[in-house]
């Protein structure tokens, strides 16, 4: 009770403290990005190969072999390994940022190449809370807006890697924002916030996205993003509130299109190429949710 009461009351150790832990919770971040697309592929394999057997013995086909019993693969087993050599990592190289600058970047088994990613993604997490516990201070607030955080960090990870977003964790993200609202909301200008704005940020955040997938595909033939988006949009809706989802897809879109021009224009990526969107939607949401008071003050006025 006593290290909450100096938390309390002072800011400066509160946004260090919140920024130290972050480089932990980065270092997880690390292994959801990594692991979740794999088991949800290993997942998908596993359908697949079940429908295979059934359809096989539908047509009176000789009953397909059992397939070998995977071993557990999930967020927390096996221990981290090094995708070069599978050598697992021992836990004193394991430390957020330090280990991969006392390694130079690679493994201490093999020496094959650690790629940067992962450091940065640990300091991106501790600055981005540091960041939050700074702007909220030791409140709900503070706590609702660093699990957004840590969610918009891993989903930015996995999108920019494989251009998905794991229902897992959009829903997730959406739910918690509703059920916060219900429990904690007071108001359409804090986080969270209140629960009328948050349903309606939901479903309007969705059906916005959604309609812009529709017309743009009735338009052209081709499809410009992908379901997770909407059900994105639609969690940071539930969380910021239906007022802030025209700054939110402003932001997203301007600096989408700026970035995916200068991409182009520096042939690093082709025309035909697809960008991920919810890194742009993350972004814009998580500035939004810290300086919604500086950047769309004029907004709030909707809401009242």
């Amino acid at each position: 009770m006593e290290l909450i009461g100096v938390l309390s009351t002072q800011p400066l150790l509160f946004a260090v403290v919140a920024g130290l832990f972050g480089l932990l919770i980065g270092s997880f971040l690390n292994v959801v990005i990594y692991r979740l697309p794999r088991i949800m592929e290993r997942e998908w394999r596993a359908q697949c190969a079940e429908l295979a057997a059934g359809d096989t013995a539908a047509d009176g086909g000789a009953p397909a072999a059992a397939p070998p019993v995977a071993p557990t693969y999930s967020l927390v087993t096996p221990r981290s390994a090094c995708p070069a050599c599978g050598t697992p990592i021992k836990a004193i190289h394991n430390i957020p940022v330090v280990s991969w600058l006392a390694l130079r970047g690679r493994c201490a088994a093999c020496g094959a190449r650690i790629s940067a990613r992962y450091p940065l993604v640990e300091l991106a997490t501790c600055l981005v809370s540091a960041a939050v516990a700074w702007r909220y201070g030791w409140s709900w607030e503070a706590a609702c807006a660093l699990f957004v955080s840590w969610y918009l960090i891993a989903l930015t990870g996995i999108d920019i890697d494989t251009q998905l977003l794991p229902d897992s964790l959009t829903l997730t993200l959406l739910w918690a924002g509703l059920l916060a609202a219900a429990c904690l909301g007071r108001g359409a200008a804090t986080i969270p916030v209140d629960l009328r704005s948050a349903v309606l940020g939901a479903v309007l955040g969705y059906l916005s996205l959604w309609s812009v997938y529709h017309l743009f595909r009735l338009a052209t033939g081709k499809e410009g993003m992908g379901f997770g988006d909407f059900k994105l949009l639609a969690a940071l809706g539930a969380w910021l509130g239906w007022q802030m989802l025209l700054p939110v897809i402003l932001f997203s879109a301007a600096t989408g299109a700026a970035i995916g021009v200068l991409l182009i224009v520096l042939r690093r990526h082709g025309r035909e190429v697809p960008i991920p969107f919810g890194p742009y939607l993350a972004a814009a949401g998580w500035l939004v949710m810290m300086w919604a008071q500086t950047l769309v003050a004029p907004w709030w006025s909707l809401g009242r």
